[in-house]
């Protein structure tokens, strides 16, 4: 299938920046479509950003405006640049590929990163 693996995440103050990577290995032929989602402890997952292979975007309300995804399809790399960040934004981030596997799409996800942000 489809390995992922995240770097980017760190600690960083209200208002910074970071951009996290997500690069990927094996069938990339067959992505349909990469995410990046977020999770804190005790809650679900969220998605955060996704991004077709024809460049299509969309993102979820609390990051509009601040976060932006983006794709190298060269190296199979999706990053997520995040700006004015808020202590909300802490959770552990994850890279996920949807991949094409016959007559189904599967998901496929990275171990995660982490980020926090301080007050």
């Amino acid at each position: 299938q489809v390995q992922l693996v995240e770097s980017g995440g760190g600690l960083v103050q209200a208002g910074g920046s970071l951009r996290l990577s997500c690069s990927a290995s094996g069938r990339t032929a067959n992505i349909a479509a990469m995410a990046w989602y977020r999770q804190t402890p005790g809650n679900e997952r969220e998605l955060v950003a996704c991004i077709t292979l024809v460049g299509s975007t969309n993102y979820t309300n609390s990051v509009k405006g601040r976060f932006t995804i983006s794709r190298n399809k060269a190296s199979d790399t999706v990053y997520l640049q995040m700006s004015a960040l808020k202590p909300d934004d802490t959770a552990v981030y994850y890279c996920n590929a949807k991949v094409n596997d016959g007559p189904t799409r599967v998901d496929c996800w990275g171990k995660g990163t982490p980020v926090t942000v301080s007050s």
